[in-house]
């Protein structure tokens, strides 16, 4: 099979796999990985997604060994040199159109519409593409805030007071937050949406709200529930490392939101006497 792409004026046919220079194949490879596993993708998706473009170019001896940050990979054989490449990769907030775009890829590669050069040119293109912008991500927040707390029984004052809660929590964490670890973030973004909730509460608007509707819907954009599911994923298939290490790191993150919480409440409990939720 051959197709002409837009990266170069070159043909690439399957057939020339066995020519290709292995180091390279596990380079591109290794970075398929990295972009997968940093975007909040499960374990066998990026072990997948490495044998397949392995495979791809030639590469039949593959091992890999994926934990949640950090990726090892092994070939060599007999009749093929022995390389091997390590990668410590951060974990950071997901980004699906990054895991879409490569799954995209890795089944183009296996039909043979790229080269090793052409791959690795294009895997820097998703890896640097451009985000979501900070004003849209603090609407998604705020929109977010506004939709659970109409979903958890919420009037539509408490949802729209939600909504604003929302705008202050997004621009804490895409302004503020991420100057910190990411327990004290949580523990922050849990103060920031007790406090002004308590402060939209001394407003005496007079539509009845509840202080436990005005936090709850804010709090879902902290919950890291992408990560809490691809740990019960990464469980059952087998990856019993990987996967109770995503779980511990989103049972923290519950705890620290708590904690956050639980702070304000506390210290407002001690100044007045006594908060109603």
């Amino acid at each position: 099979m051959t197709e002409q792409n837009k990266y170069t004026d070159t043909v690439y046919t399957s057939t020339d796999s066995q020519r290709l220079d292995h180091r390279e194949v596990l380079d591109a490879a290794m970075l398929a990985g990295n972009i997968l596993l940093q975007n909040g993708a499960e374990i066998y998706r990026v072990e997948e997604t490495v044998h397949r473009i392995c495979e791809a170019f030639g590469v039949e001896s593959l091992d890999t060994f994926v934990l949640t940050n950090g990726i090892f990979m092994t070939a060599g054989n007999e009749q093929e040199k022995r390389f091997a490449r390590v990668n410590y990769i951060p974990v950071k907030g997901a980004q699906l159109h990054r895991i879409v775009a490569v799954n995209q890829l890795s089944r183009e590669i296996e039909e043979g519409k790229y080269t090793v050069e052409q791959v690795k040119e294009r895997l820097e293109d998703i890896r640097t593409a451009p985000g979501y912008s900070n004003r849209t991500k603090i609407f998604a927040v705020a929109l977010t805030s506004f939709s659970f707390c109409f979903m958890f029984g919420g009037n539509w004052m408490e949802a729209l007071v939600s909504f604003v809660i929302g705008i202050v929590l997004g621009f804490y964490i895409y302004y503020v937050g991420g100057r910190f670890s990411k327990i004290m973030s949580n523990i922050g973004g849990g103060a920031v949406i007790t406090l002004v909730a308590i402060l939209a509460l001394q407003l005496r608007i007079p539509v009845p709200m509840e202080l436990s509707h005005l936090i709850v819907g804010p709090l879902m954009p902290l919950v890291p529930g992408l990560a809490f599911t691809n740990g019960i994923r990464d469980i059952t298939n087998g990856d019993y490392l990987s996967g109770p290490v995503r779980m511990i790191d989103s049972i923290m993150v519950f705890i620290s939101i708590a904690a956050g919480v639980g702070v304000v409440l506390a210290i407002y409990n001690m100044v007045t006497g006594g908060v109603l939720i």
